[in-house]
């Protein structure tokens, strides 16, 4: 077994290795399945206790597939290329956050 090298952890899926672009669209995929709707946030340097992010543009209310939110995330990136990156999904029945997961640290090289 071995230990991850000593980093600051967030949310879900954190404390596993950086996803790969499949394991993202899977995230990203089964959130959609669920019906709940994808969203950017950002921010620069966190706090494991940050809780309220930047959002990049408007929730993806119109994303069908992963793909549309993956551009999201690059474009994103481009832009704010020091800063974290999260995907979260919004149930708009339950008028909540239900998922949130780190796609994009800038320590590590990702897209």
């Amino acid at each position: 077994m071995k230990t991850l090298p000593k980093e600051r952890r967030f949310e879900t899926l954190s404390y596993l290795p950086p996803l790969t672009d499949q394991q993202i669209v899977k995230q990203i995929e089964y959130m959609i399945d669920q019906g709940y709707i994808p969203a950017i946030e950002f921010q620069e340097d966190p706090k494991p206790t940050d809780h309220h992010w930047t959002l990049w543009k408007l929730p993806l209310f119109s994303a069908t597939t992963a793909q549309d939110v993956l551009n999201e995330v690059r474009e994103c990136r481009s832009e704010y290329s020091n800063s974290y990156i999260r995907v979260v999904g919004f149930d708009n029945i339950k008028q909540c956050q239900t998922v949130s997961f780190i796609v994009y640290k800038p320590n590590a090289n990702r897209f």
